[in-house]
Parts: structure tokens; sequence; C-alpha cells
């Protein structure tokens, strides 16, 4: 009986999220805010439109992250009207879901 050795590559999760840069106008979030408000929201302050992507790798070599970031600041992102964020695993789930509530909670401290 011959064995056949399975080849088993750990599969790494990220996810990339590019946002406007805070200084940059946002037209697309400024029509969904004034949609928002007609709508009967008139409480939304601001809306900002950005991206999100889910990316599945065969993780195979340490500088993995690197060519990821590349990647991201070369083909993702426009560098200079955008930021991103990178965020691996499983953990970045609950990193992104962590400084979404941060995030909120700021904005409720502004406003008080």
């Amino acid at each position: 009986m011959k064995h056949i050795a399975a080849n088993i590559v750990a599969v790494m999760n990220a996810k990339v999220i590019v946002m406007p840069k805070t200084a940059v106008l946002d037209p697309q979030g400024n029509a969904v805010r004034d949609a928002m408000r007609h709508l009967g929201m008139p409480e939304v302050r601001s809306v900002r439109i950005g991206k999100y992507m889910e990316i599945e790798i065969d993780e195979r070599n340490g500088e993995l992250e690197s060519r990821l970031h590349q990647l991201c600041r070369d083909l993702l992102s426009n560098p200079v009207i955008e930021d991103y964020q990178l965020l691996k695993g499983e953990s970045g789930k609950q990193e992104w879901r962590k400084r979404n509530i941060q995030t909120k909670n700021q904005r409720k401290r502004k406003s008080s």
C-alpha cells in the first residue's frame, strides 16, 4: 500500500479596509449622508465611503506580509488620497469591530 503525502498549506485570511484620508473630500459619502437625512435620519453627521476586501492566501513564506502591504499601496489603494488597514487572520474581524466600536465611542463623546 502506497502512502501519498498530502501537501498541507496553511491558509491565511487577510482583510483590507481602504478609506479616503480625512483631509480628502468624499462626495459619495456626502451624497449618502444627504439621502439619509432626507429619509428621516437628520442626526447623521457624516458618512465616509470606502472599500472592504477579504483575501484568502496560501501562506508559504515569511515575507508574505510585506508583499501584501506593497500590493495594498500599489494596487488596492491610492496612497495620495486613501489610507488602508491590513488585518490578518480571524482576529482581523475582531480588530475591525473593536476599532469600529472605538471610533463610534469617540464620535459620541465629541457630539456630547
